[in-house]
């Protein structure tokens, strides 16, 4: 979560005064307006090349995508034509933000949904988790009193109907630990047909004083309020990664493709720039018995200090309007200095899958890279194709970048660093103008400098723009394939020497053949 695991004065002393400020709202320039514009309306034809197509990615935005300070430990969803948003508050007041766009929700009003007054559990509000259940939405936070944060428990409201803003009504605290004892962070998970519920706790109701470690633990709900048992334990943090500042494992939250279950959370103490993601997936038949668990060795997403993100953890996972695409929203830090207070921003980004089935976040983005929003925004119909670049004249080689550098290989390993999403040019929306966005690095385009191509990230500059834009044409060496020529260097096409691809003027046979490629699958 956020702050449960830490001494409760280092606490205090860490929570900001809490204020109204907002950030900003970066301004793309306006050329890249009118493309975003395009880009929601339009699904535009290739030339040549077996007839494939450019989608039109959503309209654009930058992160973060909600500011401080309702902006930890945030959850978000998408339903029925909008994205919702919440997030901690540290008060007694749980507020939604509700868009038609996600780069909408920065602005977006807050509406306060619910006031605290239960019995201990005023104040300190943290990680919301919508779920819908049996036609109504299910709102479980974390509260305690004014005095944080010794007195964290469960706690759920139910909506009155199926609209995510309410009207709510409070349901009742959960029973998760013996003793009624300390609980934050759950979130639903539904495996074959049963829903469970997951959260975080300390080991045998202790603290860290008492040198007990955060944990995470699971037990089947009997309806959305009411807990089956206390909760049985299956994670602790062991590994070294998961112990930094603090051992934690909390923050779980559900990850579900082909039949495979996984459940990511936060390691590590929030407070500290090394927060970050881990996963366990369930392999063993009952979800209940530890032994049902695999935590995967290494974690899933860290901080970036290239692109200054620090702290990157708690999560929620969501789809796409158009169902083909699974984003997440994470919180973290401008600053490795930075702590558990409400320095922290959302932010949120596209995610992929690795060739076993594992999902893959990438790497933090920086809030200065464009991205192209969620697939299906604003009506586009979505669908970006994912597509493969073989070479035509060393057929077991594809397009792929290394280091940010841009090559042809055979055997690309990992396999997501040759494929990307081909969307309409960003400097042209036109028919037959395309631009490659990696798919593993989001925001990350295929463009030149210098006539040598990189990978790079977008910075919404009219350059960078019309760097990555090519037009698809008739291949230069076999009409059946394709060819690209530069959007502001129409005399030159994009071709690989020595392996390596930049653009040329193409003026022999053999360069003719470096310059054409196939999209493939």
């Amino acid at each position: 979560m956020t702050t449960g695991h830490v001494p409760y004065d280092t606490y205090r002393q860490e929570i900001e005064p809490m204020t109204q400020e907002r950030r900003r709202r970066r301004v793309a320039p306006a050329v890249l307006a009118a493309l975003a514009t395009l880009a929601a309306l339009l699904v535009l034809p290739f030339a040549g090349g077996g007839g494939n197509a450019a989608a039109a990615p959503g309209s654009t935005f930058q992160n973060p995508i909600v500011g401080a300070p309702n902006s930890a430990d945030p959850w978000l969803g998408y339903h029925d034509g909008n994205y919702y948003y919440a997030a901690t508050t540290w008060t007694g007041s749980i507020y939604l933000r509700k868009s038609p766009t996600l780069g909408g929700l920065r602005t977006a009003a807050e509406t306060r949904v619910f006031q605290m007054s239960q019995t201990n559990a005023t104040s300190n509000m943290w990680a919301p988790s919508l779920h819908l259940l049996n036609g109504r939405w299910y709102l479980y936070y974390s509260a305690g009193p004014s005095a944080c944060c010794g007195g964290q428990r469960q706690h759920v409201l139910e909506s009155a109907g199926s609209d995510p803003m309410g009207p709510y009504t409070y349901k009742g605290k959960l029973n998760l630990q013996p003793n009624d004892g300390w609980a934050i962070d759950g979130s639903v998970m539904t495996v074959g047909g049963a829903n469970y519920f997951v959260y975080s706790a300390f080991t045998n109701n202790g603290s860290f004083e008492t040198g007990a470690t955060q944990n995470l633990y699971i037990t089947r709900l009997t309806n959305p309020w009411t807990p089956a048992s206390t909760g049985t334990l299956i994670s602790q943090p062991t590994y070294s990664w998961e112990t930094q500042g603090n051992p934690v494992n909390e923050g779980p939250t559900v990850l579900q493709r082909d039949g495979r279950t996984f459940l990511t959370y936060s390691a590590s103490f929030c407070g500290t720039p090394d927060y970050k993601i881990g996963m366990l997936e369930l392999t063993g038949s009952d979800p209940l018995a530890r032994s049902s668990w695999a935590k995967k060795s290494t974690p899933l997403f860290r901080r970036s200090d290239a692109n200054g993100v620090y702290g990157p953890a708690h999560h929620t996972f969501f789809r796409s309007p158009d169902g083909t695409e699974d984003w997440i929203v994470y919180h973290a830090n401008a600053s490795s200095s930075d702590g558990c207070g409400t320095t922290r921003t959302s932010r949120a980004q596209r995610i992929s899958w690795n060739a076993d089935g594992t999902p893959n976040l990438g790497v933090p983005v920086s809030t200065s890279t464009v991205l192209a929003g969620p697939s299906g925004e604003l009506g586009n119909p979505g669908a970006v194709p994912v597509r493969r670049m073989q070479s035509y004249n060393f057929p077991d080689r594809y397009v792929r970048h290394a280091d940010f550098g841009v090559r042809i290989d055979a055997n690309v390993s990992p396999a997501l660093d040759g494929q990307f999403r081909v969307v309409s040019g960003l400097a042209n929306g036109g028919a037959g103008y395309v631009s490659f966005e990696s798919v593993n690095y989001p925001g990350h385009y295929l463009r030149h400098e210098g006539y040598v191509l990189k990978l790079a990230p977008n910075n919404g500059s009219a350059t960078f723009q019309a760097d990555a834009t090519f037009r698809q044409v008739a291949g230069l060496a076999n009409s059946s394939w394709a060819s690209f020529q530069s959007y502001n260097f129409p005399d030159r096409y994009l071709r690989h020497a020595d392996y390596a691809l930049r653009i040329d003027p193409i003026g022999t046979d053999v360069a003719r053949q470096d310059a054409t490629f196939r999209l493939v699958n």
